[in-house]
């Protein structure tokens, strides 16, 4: 049964800005204590109304500490309602107005609920330079309390990047604060987060084989979740208890009591269905289908995760999708349907694709607001969120490049590798670049083709053996393969000699894609390999003529090759005269 929502505060008909500012102050701090306790209830829908009408009110009579307070406050509701964004922007208000204001601890505290906002956004560099920032201001005041916030949202930070070590000893240092200084509530929120860390630690352990700091770390895990859950059922705190059923539920399935593990996420999941808390009901199903599978009963477990994706259709869901893509994926697989697994493992991918996106976009636009705040910072800002959405672009492009791949797949992959350097061989090269080459001939674009040669290799291997001229030839394919852009074809033609096509790119850039390649061969550190070693490398390189073919064009880069060779080794000969000024 739902708690029912904390009446509207009565509003008097004369205009806020024109009430007496006592009156409205009083109103406003009424209006406050009201949400708070209407979060104690977990309504958080009443409480966030409240809290913005407090908001309005103390902001039409200019009381910065009580505007930002209320800020403060809305936020927290914001989180659990799931418009994170939104929570960030509250509390960047709250903080500088408490901080204008004077109130050191209310400032640091609304940064903490900030933290914990954009870590629910996967914005963790912004969390943890959050928490760092107020530390110290902690530290100086002696503020237990607010130190407890602090730790224990620097655990939250480092378990949702996935180090759950590190996670669990700033929460445990967190909880040592809250049993010695402070209240349930702060017990039950350290209690819980433990438990939910656990999860993650245990999963960690056991995949790295230590099973015994597994079991431990499991049993830790159950204490906290049953204590954190009489915590929350002796508050009556419906939000609270879904969360700690979820993490105790799926702590039980880790240590094989599915039964008990089901139920206690099916009650999860009927608090969160009954009171409107969306994403844990969400949770909760996913946990049980994952029961479901660890129990074989694959069928159940895609029709539970088929029912999450038709309700996962809010804008912040955009996570739970994506998870439930890759949970469908092992299920389809353990159904022996490899043509449904492969789709939802590609779905998976696409939808990864599309988090980090609008982790990006979600970045720009609080950024965004910062920048209205903050007119000073501006420029350097913009900077900053260009750099991070051209970074967030070149990884989308990586990440284009992983599909699935059958065994079949693999085994044609493995064909077209050369076994020592890891890079494409002749064959495939001889079956990729007539295809480069008859696009760019369709598409009327330019295709450049580079033939590089080992400048005295034979007497690198005179000298040094052959053990050594293999790994020089492993080291130059690394150097050749992280210099070269997602899209050229790079390969081992045979011998020493190797081959470079790219697509949609003229000679003077292809040029100039050499000479770094080129000059990176010549800085590399070869006599650490073997002291007197020195390792250098030719490149001949052509523009595939209109009309031309593959052969052609890579007879043109072969004859530019020699022409390096005859013109002294370690250069770039292009087959063209071109005017390219290289940085």
């Amino acid at each position: 049964m739902q708690l029912p929502q904390a009446a509207p505060a009565p509003t008097p008909d004369v205009p806020a800005a024109d009430r007496a500012p006592i009156a409205v102050r009083e109103l406003a701090e009424s209006l406050i204590e009201r949400s708070e306790a209407a979060r104690q209830q977990g309504d958080y829908r009443a409480g966030s109304a409240l809290a913005r009408e407090a908001a309005d009110l103390a902001a039409a009579i200019e009381d910065d500490g009580l505007h930002g307070l209320a800020l403060r406050v809305l936020a927290v509701h914001l989180v659990r309602l799931g418009d994170h964004e939104q929570a960030v922007r509250s509390t960047v208000l709250a903080a500088r107005l408490l901080h204008g204001a004077g109130d050191e601890k209310s400032a640091c505290k609304a940064q903490t609920v900030q933290a914990l906002a954009y870590t629910k956004l996967g914005l963790h560099d912004e969390a943890l330079a959050a928490l760092s920032s107020i530390l110290d201001i902690a530290e100086r005041l002696d503020d237990r309390e607010l130190q407890f916030w602090i730790y224990n949202r620097i655990g939250g930070v480092h378990g949702s990047l996935g180090d759950y070590r590190q996670g669990k000893a700033f929460l445990t240092r967190a909880l040592g604060l809250a049993r010695t200084d402070l209240d349930d509530e702060s017990v039950f929120c350290i209690l819980n987060n433990l438990s939910d860390n656990a999860v993650g630690l245990v999963k960690q352990l056991r995949g790295e084989g230590e099973e015994a700091a597994a079991a431990e770390a499991l049993a830790d895990g159950l204490d906290y979740a049953r204590d954190a859950l009489i915590l929350a059922r002796a508050a009556e705190h419906p939000y609270r208890e879904s969360m700690c059923l979820g993490n105790h539920g799926t702590l039980l399935a880790l240590a094989g009591e599915y039964a008990q593990a089901t139920a206690m996420l099916r009650r999860s999941g009927e608090l969160g269905a009954t009171h409107g808390y969306r994403s844990l009901e969400l949770e909760a199903m996913q946990g049980i289908a994952a029961v479901c599978l660890l129990e074989e009963r694959v069928n159940e477990a895609i029709a539970t995760l088929d029912m999450v994706l038709t309700m996962a259709s809010e804008p912040n869901e955009k996570t739970t999708i994506m998870a439930v893509h890759e949970q469908l994926s092992v299920a389809y697989e353990k159904q022996g349907d490899m043509a449904s697994a492969l789709r939802h493992y590609r779905t998976y991918h696409d939808a990864e694709r599309t988090v980090y996106s609008a982790m990006a976009e979600t970045r720009a636009r609080l950024l965004t607001n910062r920048f209205e705040l903050d007119n000073a910072r501006l420029e350097a800002e913009r900077a900053r969120l260009e750099a991070e959405l051209h970074r967030v672009r070149r990884e989308e492009l990586e990440r284009e490049r992983l599909t699935w791949r059958t065994e079949a797949e693999e085994s044609a992959r493995r064909a077209r590798e050369d076994q020592l350097t890891g890079l494409w061989n002749r064959r495939h090269q001889d079956e990729e670049l007539p295809r480069l080459a008859k696009a760019a001939t369709t598409g009327n674009r330019p295709l450049c083709v580079a033939v590089a040669d080992v400048d005295r290799f034979k007497s690198i291997n005179d000298q040094f053996g052959h053990q050594v001229g293999d790994e020089v030839l492993k080291r130059l394919a690394d150097i050749l393969r992280v210099g070269s852009r997602p899209g050229d074809l790079v390969t081992r033609m045979g011998g020493e000699e190797f081959c470079l096509a790219f697509a949609d790119t003229d000679l003077a850039v292809a040029w100039g894609i050499c000479e770094r390649l080129r000059a990176a061969v010549e800085a590399y550190d070869w006599a650490g390999l073997r002291p007197g070693l020195h390792v250098t490398i030719s490149f001949g390189v052509a523009l595939l003529a209109p009309g031309g073919t593959a052969p052609q064009v890579l007879d043109a880069a072969d004859t530019q090759l020699y022409r390096a060779k005859r013109h002294g080794r370690n250069r770039v000969e292009p087959a063209l005269p071109v005017r390219l000024r290289l940085a």
